[in-house]
């Protein structure tokens, strides 16, 4: 393990005692810190405003005994938030409690010999480290604010009621990637995924996943892109999935927000007839659905390993490739996103994700349960295969039935 190496500091000293400023001169100008110890208040004011300081120490008799508290809460805001320690005499103890509590971060008490000048070094650098880590505790509060505040964004584009055609039930969820720390509280990560579905006519439910590559506000950036670009286009004569996925492409491919990075898309789209049963979906990147039989408890990919396209976003003119299956009466239809089956505990020597091994023998495993206990559980089971440390990637499903 590495030692933790103090950088160097830049102090400031208000003193009011000639004798003893020329001692505390020489003890903090050790190593690389740099320490302007001055007696002067024009100047220490000057020295204050016009230069950033590490730390900051100052006699609670500075400049006199009776203008030290004013004075002190006069430069206490040109200091930028450096630290600043207070030397008190011990017979003033509601003269320091003035000064705590109008802001001084730390003090020290002056003993009659002068002795106390010795602690000065290891006063300067504990509370510099503990400045260092309030403001970390800050970042951290305020990078939690962000990141919140993008997840709420991307989770704005989820659906809050989906459609229910008759002779089926739909099921929808949502889930961030894993926990992770962030200061002392865990945060909820953001991400791009998303699912939607709605009907672009009485016969046809539109039904699809996205995933946008990495996390954060890039990635909800480009996911809402293609969201937006979707219910754009979606009324157009596109009577193949894969000629609409085809111009969403082409029109992400010129898109700033996604290509920057090398930023890319992955996407199942498909259409769902509920009159004949159909369903046509196309695959750029994503993987490919799973149908579940009730009556035989199989589960099968609708497809093989060629039969998902290159993400968005990546060749303009990329030919996508229409695939079109029959949904039996009591059957589940699952549409998901790659963070439900590459779930795997991490530090895993092995890297041994869920899969579609995991998922399908969830699916066998929850065949009585109504059809949102049957979701819930595949999330769990995702979940419990990392042994309690969550997906490391979001994660989008839709659970179709088909009941006749």
């Amino acid at each position: 393990m590495s030692e933790f190496v103090q950088p160097a500091l830049k102090v400031l000293v208000g003193w009011d005692d000639p004798s003893e400023a020329e001692t505390i001169s020489l003890l903090l100008n050790i190593d690389d810190n740099t320490a302007e110890v001055v007696l002067d208040r024009a100047k220490f004011e000057e020295l204050a405003a016009n230069h950033v300081w590490d730390v900051v120490v100052i006699a609670l008799t500075f400049p006199t005994e009776d203008t030290s508290l004013d004075f002190f809460l006069r430069v206490k805001n040109s200091l930028n938030g450096a630290p600043v320690i207070g030397a008190w005499y011990q017979d003033d103890i509601v003269g320091l409690a003035r000064f705590i509590s109008n802001g001084l971060h730390s003090h020290l008490m002056r003993d009659s010999d002068g002795s106390y000048i010795f602690l000065l070094t290891s006063m300067v650098a504990a509370a510099f480290s503990a400045a260092e880590a309030q403001r970390a505790r800050l970042l951290a509060e305020k990078l939690r604010q962000e990141v919140d505040s993008v997840r709420q964004l991307q989770e704005s584009v989820i659906p809050r009621d989906l459609p229910t055609p008759a002779g089926y039930n739909l099921a929808a969820r949502y889930e961030s990637s894993q926990i992770r720390v962030m200061g002392s509280r865990p945060v909820t990560m953001a991400g791009g995924d998303y699912y939607d579905a709605f009907e672009v006519d009485e016969d046809a439910l539109v039904l699809l996943v996205g995933d946008a590559s990495g996390h954060g506000m890039k990635a909800c950036m480009s996911i809402m892109t293609m969201h937006t670009l979707i219910r754009m286009i979606r009324a157009g004569k596109y009577p193949k999935t894969a000629d609409f996925v085809a111009e969403v492409n082409r029109r992400l491919a010129t898109s700033e927000i996604v290509q920057d990075g090398g930023g890319f898309i992955t996407l199942l789209y498909s259409t769902l007839n509920v009159k004949t049963h159909k369903l046509s979906f196309t695959s750029a990147g994503a993987p490919i659905p799973l149908l579940q039989d009730l009556n035989t408890n199989e589960v099968r990919v609708l497809g093989d390993e060629d039969s998902g396209g290159l993400p968005l976003a990546i060749e303009d003119e990329w030919d996508y490739e229409g695939i079109e299956v029959d949904v039996p009466p009591n059957s589940r239809l699952l549409i998901y996103t790659d963070g439900l089956e590459e779930a795997f505990p991490e530090g895993d020597d092995e890297h041994e994700e869920f899969g579609i091994d995991g998922i399908a023998e969830s699916l066998r495993s929850s065949a009585e349960l109504p059809l949102v206990d049957a979701l819930e559980k595949l999330f769990a089971d995702s979940s419990a295969h990392t042994l309690g440390q969550g997906r490391m990637d979001d994660t989008s499903v839709l659970l179709i039935e088909r009941i006749r």
